[in-house]
């Protein structure tokens, strides 16, 4: 059996998402999980960019390394390519419900809930926030990620 292969979705790529896929990345590789991660935005606005640097420095303060990170755009293909797409918030959700097609063979969902975290439904968007902003989003990811690791343990 091939490793899942799982799709984090924000609006730009460049704060939660890349976030979100640095902290699994490292937290499967950790627990022995073979999973293969990525990130992407519904919006096309930062494609080819790095990381938010507010967002770089919060992460790296944690242990995670974002700095390699690229953004890129949601596509229809990637409705095929993985198993699991996951949206950051439910605008993201119903970017992402557009692209569905009746041959899409993943799943979409809420993040948050789907990895069985506590409130709130989306995961807060730092980018208009100050730092304390994106370092809370920083630990709303690693519990987040931890329930994401046990859900696919038992699937």
């Amino acid at each position: 059996m091939s490793a899942p292969r799982v799709l984090f979705v924000c609006l730009g790529n460049i704060c939660r998402s890349p976030l979100v896929e640095g902290v699994a990345r490292q937290r499967c590789a950790e627990a022995g999980l073979a999973v293969d991660v990525a990130s992407c935005g519904t919006g096309h606005w930062h494609v080819g960019e790095g990381a938010d640097p507010r967002m770089v420095r919060a992460a790296a303060v944690a242990g995670f390394d974002l700095s390699t990170h690229r953004a890129r755009q949601l596509r229809a293909a990637d409705l095929d390519e993985y198993d699991l797409v996951l949206a950051m918030d439910s605008d993201n959700l119903r970017g992402i419900r557009h692209l569905v097609t009746a041959h899409s063979r993943a799943e979409t969902a809420l993040f948050l809930p789907w990895t069985g975290t506590a409130p709130p439904q989306d995961f807060p968007d730092p980018y208009y926030g100050e730092a304390e902003a994106f370092t809370a989003c920083v630990g709303l990811a690693e519990q987040a990620v931890a329930g994401l690791i046990e859900r696919l343990r038992r699937r």
